[in-house]
């Protein structure tokens, strides 16, 4: 069983890919990969302004809005309006595709995977969950809000905001939120 607890705290402001703005790599598979490399990444990003996104051949991607009022999504000339706070909304990563501000800045929680190799499930949870992963997988459960808890044989440990949890093999424990979660599982395409 392999379990890493990821501090937000940690987290280290880049560049966009297409330098239209910053984010923060929460983890992605294999551990260090870079863009052109990973299975999967989740990340938080500051968006501040209307624009478009980076585009990422062969990658699926879920964004969650978790602060702010939304976003209308333009993808493939096609609207999505994600006004629905902490709902997963997935559309293909290598259609272009422009991002409006609804009203003022958001943060969201990216997920990313390549849609050849990886599949990624994303919901968002609330009071306590036993993480599993699977199998060919991993899992990841990002607080979205102080005093979440991991219990396990060994104790337990605080997760703050945005601070979070990655499994693979066997389950590390139970989750339990002041609030809510997302969690994110990771499974072999």
């Amino acid at each position: 069983m392999t379990v890493r607890i990821l501090r937000a705290a940690g987290l280290t402001p880049t560049p966009w890919r297409n330098g239209g703005g910053l984010t923060r790599e929460i983890a992605t598979g294999p551990e260090g990969a870079g863009a052109d490399a990973f299975d999967w990444r989740v990340s938080l990003a500051d968006v501040t302004a209307d624009g478009p996104f980076s585009a990422f051949p062969g990658v699926d991607r879920i964004l969650t809005v978790v602060e702010g009022a939304g976003m209308d999504l333009v993808v493939g000339g096609e609207h999505h309006i994600v006004d629905e706070p902490l709902w997963p909304h997935g559309f293909p990563g290598d259609l272009p595709t422009e991002g409006f501000l609804l009203g003022g800045p958001v943060v969201n929680l990216n997920v990313m995977y390549r849609r050849a190799r990886t599949r990624a499930e994303t919901a968002v949870v609330c009071g306590t969950v036993r993480l599993l992963p699977p199998e060919d997988g991993a899992v990841l459960a990002v607080s979205l809000d102080d005093g979440a808890e991991l219990e396990s044989g060994s104790g337990g440990v605080r997760l703050d905001r945005y601070d979070a949890v990655l499994a693979a093999g066997e389950s590390p424990g139970v989750l339990r939120t002041m609030g809510q979660a997302v969690l994110i599982t990771f499974s072999g395409g």
